[in-house]
């Protein structure tokens, strides 16, 4: 008999806001996906090609309300081009999307970025195609010579020309001339 007033007493307490937060939450989200398998993309700047991009599968997502994006769930490879089209470094990771209305592309998990002036390590790593820039929050950067660097708040120009970071840590090799 107790065990059935405290029944009771646990439902009456549910009032009718309780309720309308209920309701609010069990709103469905529509999505329209189309999934396309084995996509090479293109990337081009004053029609000249910059760069392919190749992923195993694209889900191109358009939520009812909201902006469209791209999800690459199985990796992404991005090949970088010069003026004759020769590979001068890539990107590899194990999943991105692509914010198409804030022009953002974010690569996560396994990022893996090569080019004749550097390695680059890192869970993250966002372009911005606005700024024409990369950013990472940490990472790992190796140059051929073997010297590493631990870098924080990492930053780099699309072409990885150069780049810079907020804070780190590493080691580097300084070749010493004697008798100059």
């Amino acid at each position: 008999m107790v065990m059935l007033g405290v029944i009771q007493l646990s439902l009456s307490s549910c009032g009718e806001d309780d309720l309308k937060k209920a309701a609010k939450l069990s709103k469905k989200i529509s999505l329209d996906t189309n999934r396309t398998i084995g996509v090479e993309i293109v990337y081009s700047d004053s029609a000249k090609v910059k760069a392919k991009g190749f992923a195993r599968v694209l889900d191109k997502i358009t939520p009812a309300n909201g902006a469209t994006f791209s999800e690459m769930p199985r990796g992404v490879k991005i090949e970088f081009l010069d003026e004759k089209q020769n590979i001068t470094g890539s990107i590899v990771s194990d999943y991105a999307i692509s914010k198409e209305s804030e022009k953002l592309t974010i690569f996560k998990r396994n990022v893996v970025v090569v080019n004749q002036t550097l390695t680059f390590n890192t869970e993250e790593l966002i372009w911005d195609e606005n700024k024409r820039m990369f950013f990472s929050p940490k990472g790992i950067v190796t140059k051929p010579d073997g010297s590493f660097a631990n870098a924080v708040n990492f930053s780099a120009p699309q072409d990885f020309s150069y780049y810079n970071t907020g804070s780190g840590y590493g080691e580097t090799y300084i070749e010493e001339k004697f008798g100059e």
